[in-house]
């Protein structure tokens, strides 16, 4: 149901902010890739405030966001904003039960959903707001949200899914099994996880847009930082990638993996050939090889050609995954903390990954990313596939000063956040100065521009 705007409850949300967050990221070309030259790394950052009191007797608030490489940000947060009737006056949600309410409730509004149905813009507009209210039902309990998340009863985390469009592929039945089947374990794989961490895999050297010299020196400062797998951009010129990938391959020596992304670039037939001239060098996966949306052409891909395939960072909904595993189309599924409807949906993708027996490797980086995705790998780890086996999260060392819980990695590891959340609260002073287009930071530049015409 809607909530008047204004109306006031007991432990309700109060007050419902959209900030419009840039980074001029092109600048330096970090991000750049063959389908995306020149992104500037954004958030559409949403904060949920509420008379409800947290531990430190402060109101508590929630955060979270989307990610966008820079115009149409404005787009995405207009599209949180419309959100606002869901929110506002609304009991805060605490348990499994208030936070699968609320899943539906945004997901499902005939109106907003005919614009997706359940993809684009609309659909991460509700992933953002549904992030943003795990961050605080996380921190009410006192929990960062992988332990808050494992700590809830098979019953529990199958109630928070949607079904509809996965029981050809999936049954609430299934689902409860794999969790049962989990839970002995639990503890101990915890406590594991805070002693060692998490793997992690680094896509710093690897930006279309560096020097041979700086990919060079990158890759060998990754592998001396714990690192034992980077990823490299491809799908500018055949000749260069091969060119960038030899010397990768001898900077890193033959014990480190060496992922590839294309990033959508190619046909299949493309993606064939090019992987074909790149197999010498032992790449451990190509990435995004074709349209994120073609489930036969990732099939045809796969099975053309030497290299595993991964995907899944622009993958719209829980059924275009279930699609890519039943048509045995992927080696590696790429989860993303904020391209579907948030907490809620990724649980689902984790569940059908765990049925088909498929290792997620989330994708991370951007804005804000790392510190969102690391928990839906350290959940999966603890109380869904119960195993690290053939599993990395993506590392990218870009804009973590601006978060209050930034990730820590550690010898090439994530180490387990600790701190209540969603790890996904942005500094009130990067919030100030990078909000676009009124912010100093765009101000100067507009200055810039206008002094240099």
């Amino acid at each position: 149901m809607l909530f008047p705007l204004g109306a006031r409850m007991s432990q309700s949300v109060t007050d419902f902010e959209v900030h419009d967050i840039r980074f001029p990221t092109s600048e330096q070309l970090d991000g750049s890739d063959a389908m995306n030259p020149d992104p500037d790394y954004s958030a559409a950052y949403v904060v949920l405030r509420t008379d409800a009191a947290g531990p430190d007797g402060e109101p508590a608030e929630g955060h979270g966001f989307c990610f966008t490489i820079g115009r149409g940000n404005e787009v995405m947060a207009a599209a949180i904003e419309a959100l606002r009737p869901y929110l506002t006056g609304r009991p805060v949600p605490r348990t499994a039960a208030g936070l699968g309410a609320l899943y539906r409730d945004l997901t499902h509004d005939s109106q907003l959903r005919w614009l997706g149905p359940e993809k684009g813009v609309m659909h991460m507009a509700a992933g953002a707001v549904v992030n943003a209210a795990w961050d605080l039902a996380a921190k009410l309990a006192g929990r960062p949200v992988w332990e808050f998340l494992a700590g809830m009863t098979p019953e529990e985390l199958v109630s928070l899914v949607d079904f509809r469009y996965l029981t050809d592929a999936l049954t609430p039945d299934e689902a409860l099994a794999l969790l049962r089947a989990a839970e002995p374990g639990r503890a101990e794989r915890a406590a594991r996880l805070r002693a060692e961490g998490y793997p992690a895999y680094t896509t710093s050297p690897g930006w279309l847009g560096y020097s041979d010299d700086k990919l060079v020196r990158l890759a060998k400062q990754a592998v001396a930082d714990g690192f034992t797998q980077i990823k490299l951009k491809v799908g500018g010129r055949v000749e260069d990638d091969v060119r960038r990938m030899a010397l990768a391959r001898e900077a890193v020596g033959p014990g480190v993996r060496i992922a590839v992304d294309a990033n959508q670039r190619w046909d299949v037939a493309d993606a064939v050939a090019w992987m074909t001239a790149l197999a010498p060098y032992d790449p451990h996966w190509i990435e995004e090889p074709t349209s994120p949306d073609d489930v036969l052409g990732h099939a045809a891909v796969r099975a053309g050609q030497p290299v595993k395939v991964a995907t899944g960072e622009h993958v719209a909904n829980r059924v275009v995954f279930k699609q890519l595993l039943q048509a045995g189309a992927v080696d590696f599924v790429q989860i993303d903390a904020a391209r579907v409807a948030g907490v809620n949906e990724n649980l689902a993708i984790l569940l059908l990954a765990a049925k088909y027996g498929v290792p997620v490797c989330p994708h991370a980086g951007g804005v804000g990313l790392c510190e969102l995705v690391q928990h839906l790998a350290m959940f999966d780890y603890v109380a869904v596939s119960g195993t690290r086996e053939d599993r990395v999260i993506e590392y990218v060392d870009h804009l973590h000063e601006h978060f209050t819980e930034p990730t820590v990695i550690v010898n090439g590891r994530y180490t387990a956040p600790a701190s209540p959340g969603f790890s996904a609260r942005m500094r009130p002073e990067s919030i100030t100065a990078h909000r676009y287009p009124q912010g100093p930071v765009w101000q100067a530049r507009r200055h810039e521009k206008e002094e240099s015409r």
